[in-house]
């Protein structure tokens, strides 16, 4: 519904050109979008960069004015106006464009264009964001559990990291990385609006002080050169919730099954980062880990409760064969063995 503040003139001349082209404009979430893809556009989505912010725009101009203006410059994948309830805009829109140069060749020739007298436009790069930020999670949440939580009610999800909370002593921090700024946001939209909270956390964008708090706090703790020990203790005298209890023997390594399925998937060799940051009374080792699979788009990293034992394996090692474990499961690979209080039975990888 268009309100009566609208200028008519304006409203008509939108109505005659949507007509008259046969653009088709969908409103949805408190905007008007043309295209995401466009008709007859064929391949994958433009890359991340594709996208120019334009703000300062007129309260009312529209579409038939503004798409032609930024089609000039090159080819359109998608355009957003941000509109209002009275049927006026924002003040601002998007516009994606099909590849990363054009959208600089918008920068650099429509930035500071008056698209009326007197009204110069601001056009910049479009900062997309992708990831998340959920606080106040339970220490007890790992990282697979997380992973299989958020599938059932996003999609997208690329990477999930765990930080020891910086606000919620005892707590967890999840950075959620999403395939898209469109995924991201339909994700922040669910589980801040679900039915239920996400598990006690408090979903946010990730804000680019807390991304460099957490860096910098992930630096100082886990140094690039990382050292066995240097433990802390402190932790309650039980067995902790998600620790791996059954002996991880040299006689069958799940981090050798993992290298080798990497390889023969092409991916290249994993590479392990981990930090035994936490003991409790009973022997029990808090892992903290970092897996980088150069073939995977994005790492892999949380925490892992261990017990060492007599299978002549270290904390670290044992570790590394617990995440090679959970990364093959998350990886969507089964051990098609048993695992049990004796050991792993070991596997051919064309099984």
């Amino acid at each position: 519904m268009w309100s009566d503040a609208v200028n008519q003139n304006n409203k008509t001349a939108l109505l005659a050109w949507v007509k008259e082209t046969g653009i088709q404009l969908v409103q949805v979430n408190g905007q008007r979008k043309y295209g995401g893809p466009p008709s007859g556009w064929i391949g994958e989505p433009p890359p991340s960069g594709s996208e120019v912010f334009i703000g300062k725009l007129p309260q009312d101009i529209y579409e038939n004015k503004l798409i032609p203006l930024f089609q000039s410059v090159g080819k359109l994948y998608e355009f957003r106006l941000m509109m209002t309830f009275s049927g006026l805009n924002r003040g601002f829109a998007y516009a994606k464009y099909s590849n990363r140069r054009s959208a600089q060749i918008a920068i650099a020739a429509l930035n500071n264009f008056e698209v009326q007298k007197g009204c110069p436009i601001m056009v910049c790069r479009s900062t997309e964001k992708c990831e998340l930020c959920v606080d106040g999670l339970s220490s007890s949440m790992e990282q697979g559990q997380l992973r299989t939580l958020l599938q059932e009610v996003t999609t997208g999800v690329l990477n999930i990291s765990l930080y020891p909370s910086p606000s919620r002593k005892g707590g967890q921090l999840a950075v959620l990385k999403y395939n898209s700024h469109r995924a991201a946001a339909m994700a922040k939209k669910t589980l801040v609006e679900g039915t239920q909270p996400l598990w006690g956390g408090v979903v946010d964008w990730l804000k680019v002080d807390m991304k460099q708090k957490l860096r910098a706090n992930t630096e100082r703790t886990f140094p690039e050169s990382l050292q066995p020990g240097g433990c802390k203790s402190g932790s309650p005298s039980q067995t902790p919730h998600g620790a791996v209890t059954c002996p991880l023997p040299q006689a069958f390594c799940v981090l050798d099954y993992l290298n080798a399925l990497c390889k023969k998937q092409r991916l290249g060799i994993p590479v392990f980062l981990t930090k035994c940051v936490q003991a409790n009374p009973d022997g029990w080792l808090r892992f903290w880990y970092q897996v980088v699979i150069p073939g995977y788009p994005s790492p892999f990293s949380g925490f892992m409760w261990i017990k060492p034992d007599k299978s002549g394996l270290s904390g670290h090692d044992k570790a590394k064969n617990a995440i090679a474990l959970q990364l093959l499961k998350t990886l969507g690979e089964s051990l098609h063995g048993s695992v049990d209080f004796l050991g792993f039975v070991p596997l051919s990888l064309n099984s």
